[in-house]
């Protein structure tokens, strides 16, 4: 019986006798750490499995690497080791308990890894096709035809393990620059012998390694083979050439999986792995090309969040099978929402990079929007509240909505009290910016989630401390939020100052030259929003570079907008005054007038301490919550709103 809701996206789909109960894929993503013989620790497995339980068809683990000399860094499961059989074994029962399937990527760093544990400090080297050094300067060596006839069989060797652990697929790694990506690419590969040269020799490496991992796990073996249709990247190769790259696979392989790009090349990265500055399914066209000239069923990606899009994708044929991955972190369980009719419950994931800024700096796993992430163990077996209490809630942005929904679903009776007319706080900002859409999203699946756990919410109402207290509560959570700073310079009162608050509408009040007082992340964001709708924006920063709080791939992405844009940036410039004609500042320069219709105040935020420490004593326990400690991000406010509900 089909779906009602998604007939196609939830059909199920057999390859050599293994099923997937629907068409969307958890995509390959590698773990934030390993333990010290770079094996799977019970963190990892558990974040798997969480992905695992929402109704994913499958979970890929992503980076398992098939020799050491191809380590790239310590995340990556070490598949030459035969020590990591136990936990792939607890990996592969993980995704089982939830009938799902159990994928591992096969990996080799090639020319890009730096060789952890290969040789002496001293003797330490890379392969790849060339003679080269790589970005960390260690040297690259040529592979001889023993060399890659031995990687080939590494390949083999790998899949055999993650067989005999009882996974049910594996993932060929031939895209984004990776070791066999390095040997397809006309700009990586400079080879003059039968590995390099012609696209038929550029294939001949990838095309053996298939051959031995058929070898080692058989016909009746699933195999996926995850490419980059086209490169682009400068001297990369194209979507003519990323077709017949396909077209030598099919039959070979079981999946033929499209991503794009080549992770080395900045410009691209935000191609790769896609910004909130490109549209949703930017890289689906790769796959609907490919898809025409094979027979082997083809999978898509590309930062897609919208089951309507998906089930678009499959309907139409433009791909088989959907993957995803930052969206499997941010809501876990989007399938089965998909499935059983309430997709106004999945939370989107917004493209904000937090997940990678977490990756790669905290090691851990990271949410903006999902506080559980990162966290699996302790989360998956919370109990509710023994004694239900009363909870009034003070402050209804993000921090405030997650932390009165989690108190409603653990028993106690709650309360919120918002002083404006809307739930949302500062995340009302991001209704109207198109690149925001699923930030503001986020503000209407959280007023949902209100409803539905029986939260009281009183709009309009701006709670005092004397209040609070009269109404007896047990616990008050004060998310009472930050106040826009204000640089105490002469005009800064002028009907030409507005804040963010402008924002919050479709047609802003705003005059055609814009300057931004404050070049941080929300500046610059406000700066690309208002050059999308035709102003003339200039951004003015004290400090010597601009969006220094942002993640650093989500400041890449504005960098390569700004670049195409008319937005001017002055660095080291302090505002002096407002004017009639505009804003006066002091620059590396000099003195100097930015004329200016509007002056956007975009300065930053500070704790409303006031606000907060006036509830101190109006109730046994008091928790704050989100910007009223410190200004931050919404991935703060969301996690302190979430564990002080825990807390109660």
């Amino acid at each position: 019986m089909q779906n009602k809701y998604y007939p196609h996206l939830a059909s199920p789909l057999t390859i050599k006798g293994l099923t997937f109960k629907n068409r969307i894929l958890g995509a390959p993503m590698s773990n934030p750490e390993m333990d010290p013989d770079s094996h799977m620790r019970k963190e990892d497995v558990a974040f798997h499995e969480n992905r695992a339980r929402g109704g994913l068809a499958s979970v890929a683990i992503g980076l398992g690497i098939v020799d050491a000399v191809g380590r790239t860094h310590t995340k990556e499961v070490a598949l030459y080791d035969v020590g990591s059989l136990p936990s792939l074994k607890e990996a592969a029962k993980a995704m089982h308990r939830h009938g799902c399937n159990a994928v591992m990527e096969l990996a080799h760093g090639g020319k890009y890894a730096n060789a952890r544990g290969h040789g002496q400090a001293a003797e330490r080297y890379a392969l790849g096709p060339n003679d080269e050094v790589n970005p960390d300067g260690l040297p690259v060596r040529s592979m001889t035809e023993d060399e890659i006839v031995h990687t080939a069989e590494a390949f083999g060797r790998a899949a055999a393990l993650v067989k005999q652990a009882g996974f049910d697929m594996v993932l060929i790694h031939g895209g984004h620059g990776w070791l066999l990506g390095q040997f397809m690419s006309p700009s990586m590969n400079h080879r003059t012998d039968r590995w390099g040269g012609s696209l038929e020799n550029r294939m001949r490496f990838p095309l053996l390694v298939i051959e031995k991992v058929r070898e080692a796990v058989g016909d009746q073996f699933p195999i996926e083979f995850r490419m980059s249709g086209a490169e682009l990247t400068e001297g990369g190769y194209g979507l003519d050439e990323g077709i017949a790259m396909a077209k030598a696979i099919d039959g070979k392989v079981d999946i033929i999986h499209v991503s794009a790009g080549v992770h080395e090349d900045p410009d691209v990265f935000v191609l790769t792995h896609p910004s909130m500055f490109v549209e949703h399914g930017c890289n689906v066209y790769l796959a609907e090309e490919i898809k025409k000239h094979v027979k082997t069923p083809v999978a898509t990606l590309g930062g897609l969040n919208d089951p309507d899009m998906m089930e678009e994708i499959i309907a139409s044929g433009k791909a088989d099978i959907i993957e995803i991955a930052r969206q499997s972190i941010c809501d876990p369980y989007f399938p089965e929402k998909a499935f059983s009719g309430r997709k106004d419950d999945i939370t989107r994931c917004c493209r904000c990079f937090t997940c990678f800024y977490n990756y790669l700096t905290n090691r851990t796993f990271c949410c903006a929007f999902n506080p559980i992430v990162g966290r699996e163990m302790e989360s998956f077996y919370g109990a509710p509240a023994t004694t239900p209490k009363k909870v009034v809630v003070v402050g209804g942005g993000p921090g405030g909505m997650y932390a009165a929904i989690t108190a409603a679903q653990r028993g106690h009776t709650v309360t919120l009290y918002e002083k404006n007319s809307r739930l949302g706080g500062q995340l009302l900002s991001e209704q109207y910016i198109p690149f925001k859409q699923d930030m503001y999203r986020f503000v209407q699946v959280l007023e949902g989630r209100l409803r539905e756990a029986g939260v009281d919410v009183r709009l309009n109402t701006a709670l005092t401390a004397e209040q609070a207290e009269a109404l007896q509560a047990d616990v008050i959570l004060a998310a009472v939020g930050a106040k826009p700073i204000v640089p105490p310079i002469p005009g800064i009162d002028s009907t030409k100052v507005v804040t963010l608050d402008a924002l919050h509408q479709k047609d802003p009040a705003i005059g055609q030259k814009v300057v931004i007082l404050g070049g941080g992340l929300v500046g610059s964001e406000c700066a690309i929003y208002l050059d999308g709708l035709g102003k003339d924006v200039t951004i003015v920063e004290m400090k010597d570079d601009w969006a220094a709080d942002s993640y650093f791939m989500h400041k890449n992405a504005m960098k390569i907008y700004m670049r195409n844009s008319g937005i001017r940036i002055h660095v080291n410039t302090t505002a002096k005054a407002v004017t009639d004609a505009g804003l006066l500042c002091d620059s590396p320069n000099g003195e100097r007038l930015l004329e200016a219709d509007t002056i956007l105040l975009a300065a930053g935020m500070k704790a409303d301490r006031v606000c907060a420490e006036s509830f101190y004593n109006a109730a046994p326990r008091v928790f704050e919550i989100g910007d009223c400690i410190r200004a931050g991000r919404v991935v703060d406010a969301v996690t302190d709103g979430y564990y002080r509900a825990l807390d109660i």
